[in-house]
């Protein structure tokens, strides 16, 4: 199970990356691995603001509906729209070409609803 050092993470199993006020979000290896192949995706539109804690989109696999929780408040800059077309590349790249949108932060990054890569393995142990 691959939990990279450098992104943060939710309870929901969602990672975030901050880079230049910007965040890209998506879902995690384990996430991913429970929810087996995923075959659709619905996701907000570009504009649309987010709210921590809220539910932005659903992700559909094989076996389940999930819905995804946004980590952060925001306004959705941007999509993954190859995801329209091969939303496997989640399962196959959850944490590079598997990205889900990327999302201009309102304020700081409240890190306080965030764990790092140590506290998200022992809570998925």
């Amino acid at each position: 199970m691959t939990i990279p050092e450098k992104l943060l993470y939710t309870k929901e199993h969602e990672w975030v990356k901050k880079e230049d006020g910007q965040v890209t979000i998506g879902i995690t290896d384990f996430a991913q691995s429970q929810l087996g192949d995923i075959i659709f995706l619905e996701l907000p539109e570009v504009g649309q603001k987010i709210v921590s804690g809220e539910p932005f989109g659903e992700i559909e696999a094989v076996k389940t509906v999930s819905e995804l929780y946004a980590p952060i408040n925001g306004t959705v800059i941007e999509i993954n729209e190859d995801l329209e077309d091969d939303p496997d590349n989640i399962n196959q790249d959850c944490y590079g070409s598997g990205w889900i949108i990327k999302v201009e932060l309102d304020g700081a990054l409240d890190k306080d609803n965030l764990l790092n890569h140590k506290d998200y393995g022992s809570m998925i142990a």
